[in-house]
């Protein structure tokens, strides 16, 4: 059974669709259309329709993880699209800041998006089954907090202020020909823990490869190769990676990994 992956919108754009710092992906698989995050705007419409993608033909809908570039564009899909379910943590919610000393940016979703569309949002938890060969699943690795803190991302609470867990983000796995394929936009967890987390989750099911974002933008070299060491580690075969990688980060994954390492832009489809 063929599985078609379509990058909509991602930082790098080509020659006839534009890009804007946000992810979007169209997932193709059994006969049904599933949407993974829709940008930083309504850019993805746009996009679409170059595409020869109808909209209103999508079947279900997730958020990878409540931060503005991957939600900005779900109010305009809830609005076009008036059959999709949009599947997200039970943890999310209008609480997602940059924070550096006293200077604090709101990175989150939309305001008010939970409750104006609540009867299109299914707030979901634990190892969630959609259909037959696709899953949403959580964070299972301990400690992210530690992760929040060093990427100085922040969860408001009524008291205080704390580190971001990442307990709003999820993965999207789906069961090929070739393996499971993972599908996490900024992979905030780590692109080994989130592999090793689906592996630990299906111990008798091969990974195939990872698809997303690995948030290595702002990180020095010597951490972009431990993190091409740590996917190699894992045994999985394919990455397509993009977003918040960025082109200097993937040169240095492209030296370690090779040709198991595929760029994301606009446009760009995978066919498993």
């Amino acid at each position: 059974m063929e599985t078609k992956i379509t990058i909509v919108v991602d930082n790098k754009s080509n020659d006839e669709m534009r890009g804007e710092w946000g992810l979007c992906i169209l997932v193709q698989y059994a006969g049904k259309k599933f949407l993974l995050d829709a940008g930083a705007s309504d850019l993805f419409l746009e996009n679409m329709e170059k595409l020869g993608i109808d909209v209103t033909d999508i079947d279900y809908a997730m958020l990878s993880h409540a931060h503005y570039d991957h939600a900005n564009g779900l109010p305009a899909f809830l609005e076009e699209n008036d059959k999709a379910q949009l599947y997200v943590r039970e943890t999310t919610a209008e609480d997602c800041y940059a924070k550096k000393f006293i200077f604090r940016k709101y990175i989150g979703i939309p305001h008010r998006m939970l409750t104006k569309y609540a009867d299109r949002i299914e707030m979901v938890s634990g190892d969630y089954k959609i259909m037959d060969g696709v899953w949403l699943l959580p964070h299972k690795t301990k400690g992210l907090e530690s992760i929040g803190k060093r990427e100085l991302m922040y969860r408001k609470t009524p008291h205080k202020w704390i580190p971001d867990d990442f307990s709003h983000e999820q993965s999207l796995v789906i069961e090929t020909d070739k393996g499971l394929v993972i599908l996490n936009s900024c992979s905030h967890g780590g692109a080994g823990n989130i592999i090793n987390e689906v592996k630990s989750t299906f111990p008798d099911k091969k990974v195939y490869g990872l698809i997303g974002g690995l948030h290595l933008y702002n990180k020095p070299e010597s951490e972009i190769r431990e993190v091409a060491e740590n996917i190699r580690a894992t045994g999985i075969e394919y990455v397509c990676t993009g977003h918040c990688t960025k082109d200097r980060a993937f040169g240095i994954l492209k030296e370690e990994l090779g040709d198991m390492v595929d760029q994301m832009k606009v446009g760009h489809q995978v066919v498993i």
